[in-house]
């Protein structure tokens, strides 16, 4: 980039000083063309002043040294005319030639510019490259350094004698369709949190009766909570049809739920996994009083808290209730309409 400067720098001096040279010619003719003229001017005053002398005079003829004067003034006039047209003409060939040489000027600097610009292009391609190709070497060893690791690890692991696992499990009875009281939680991130899907589900209803008194039909989109830190949004759809009543056709209006999901206002929420087996948590005050035979708990885990569920199982199973997982993937929240199924316990 330094080099294309220098050159750019040498190459406007050079025009300039041109410029420069060519400005001096100028003013220097413009000189001499002044000069001549007012020289032919002074010249041709000088020869009416003596005409005008010599007719105030009377003279009737003039002598043969004023014609030989006259003669060489009009001579001196007329060269110094050429001499003048000669000057313009030159003038204006190096007017031309100024005009020509600022076009090739102009010219060359946008060459330059888009030379420097192509450049500026090109150069930022190639760090961008070279960038790259050093986070792939960076990631090559680093991946390298793993891979020798996990070798080494494994080497270790294989001349290790086979130890010997207990593994703790739950009686698994056969699972049951639940249909009797239920109770919802979230587990996610380890931490439990009451789910109060049913009062939800209870304003979701009052929202129906308020629909259907009024007189819009289609889809809408409604949401209801906050309630024990989470809000329930749902699409409900109306509508005008005809059903068939005691033999007769009559329109009706239909209110359907076509979906529904529960999410909490905020996150993390809910409490660890620790203050829950503490027994005085939210999940005790939620189970006090409850009946363990018609009362079923369904929890709707996550894959970062499976191994908290399984510690929750056991605790509920020490207590006699039964437990039903709903897994959900990262990043979806609870949802539910009119196509779900019911919870099946163990």
């Amino acid at each position: 980039m330094t080099q294309h400067r220098k050159k750019r720098t040498i190459l406007e001096m050079g025009h300039d000083a041109f410029l420069d040279i060519v400005a001096n010619l100028v003013g220097i003719l413009i000189i001499l063309v002044v000069i001549l003229g007012a020289q032919s001017t002074a010249v041709i005053q000088e020869m009416q002043d003596q005409v005008e002398e010599e007719n105030q005079n009377e003279s009737t003829l003039a002598s043969e040294s004023q014609i030989s004067e006259l003669a060489t003034y009009s001579m001196r006039a007329a060269s110094a005319q050429a001499d003048s047209s000669r000057l313009e003409n030159t003038i204006r060939e190096y007017d031309s030639k100024i005009l020509r040489r600022k076009r090739q000027r102009a010219i060359l600097l946008d060459l330059l510019a888009q030379a420097e610009a192509a450049w500026a292009e090109k150069k930022t391609d190639f760090d961008k490259r070279t960038l790259q190709d050093a986070q792939r070497v960076t990631e090559f060893k680093s991946a390298q350094k793993q891979l020798d690791q996990l070798v080494g690890t494994r080497q270790h692991l294989e001349n290790q004698p086979a130890p010997v696992v207990a593994i703790d499990h739950l009686p698994t009875p056969m699972a049951k369709t639940v249909f009797g009281d239920e109770i919802h939680f979230r587990l996610k991130g380890n931490r439990l949190s009451v789910v109060p899907i049913q009062q939800l589900l209870e304003e979701i209803k009052r929202d129906f009766e308020r629909m259907a008194a009024g007189a819009r039909n289609g889809q809408t989109e409604a949401a209801v909570g906050p309630m024990r830190g989470f809000v329930a949004k749902y699409r409900m759809e109306k509508a005008r049809e005809m059903i068939s009543r005691g033999g007769q056709l009559q329109m009706a209006t239909r209110i359907q739920l076509t979906g529904m999901t529960v999410e909490p206002l905020q996150t993390p929420h809910g409490q660890t996994l620790d203050q829950i087996l503490s027994n005085r948590s939210e999940l005790d005050i939620e189970l006090a009083g409850r009946d363990p035979n018609s009362t079923t708990i369904t929890v709707w885990v996550y894959p970062n808290s499976f191994a908290a569920f399984r510690k929750l199982k056991e605790h509920l199973y020490a207590r006699g209730f039964a437990t039903a997982a709903r897994p959900l993937p990262l990043g979806q929240e609870i949802t539910g309409g009119p196509q779900g199924s019911r919870s099946r316990a163990q």
